[in-house]
């Protein structure tokens, strides 16, 4: 299977477990637990990546389980917030959206035997929904102008996550135009 691709599914493995300590663990002990789980969780992310395209070892799999982990990752988390009411669910329903419109879009775009490459926004959009995910499970008691630290990253998170969605279908308006059979 390679090592990229174990790295990975070991990230989807971790999911749960972070979930145990973040919903059902003695707090705050559990918070912080589940926040050291959940960063190494998302630190494979890079390191999976970058050992398959080390070795050119990319595979189908990797490629379809890789964004797939992150997702559930992010999303698993999220919903275990909204779960503890450290985050509202509509932010939680903004991010997912915007994650299940961008995938089928990335479908669409491969059907097309396209590609829609992440970008920098993108990238820019995952680590700050990382940030302030950690920070909101460590409850980070700093507050800028009377606000949450972990409040202030999330609605940063939410802005950059609306934001690299609207750039990807902008950016993809050809692949749009093909499957409505109108060219441009």
């Amino acid at each position: 299977m390679g090592l990229a691709n174990n790295i990975t599914i070991l990230r989807v493995l971790l999911i749960p477990v972070f979930m145990v300590f973040l919903l059902a663990a003695p707090q705050p002990s559990g918070s912080y637990i589940a926040a050291i789980i959940f960063a190494v969780a998302a630190a494979t992310d890079s390191i999976d990546g970058y050992i398959a395209r080390a070795t050119s070892k990319v595979t189908t799999f990797g490629k379809l389980l890789d964004p797939l982990a992150d997702k559930l990752l992010v999303s698993a988390a999220l919903i275990s917030l909204v779960q503890l009411e450290r985050l509202p669910a509509w932010i939680v329903i903004v991010i997912i959206a915007r994650e299940f419109a961008v995938s089928g879009l990335r479908l669409i775009a491969l059907a097309e035997r396209k590609v829609i490459p992440a970008s920098r926004l993108g990238k820019a959009k995952t680590f700050s929904q990382l940030i302030a995910i950690i920070i909101i499970i460590l409850n980070v008691p700093y507050s800028i102008y009377g606000q949450p630290l972990g409040w202030i990253l999330i609605i940063i998170a939410t802005v950059l996550t609306v934001l690299s969605g609207v750039d990807y279908f902008i950016k993809s308006v050809d692949v749009l135009n093909s499957i409505n059979g109108t060219q441009e």
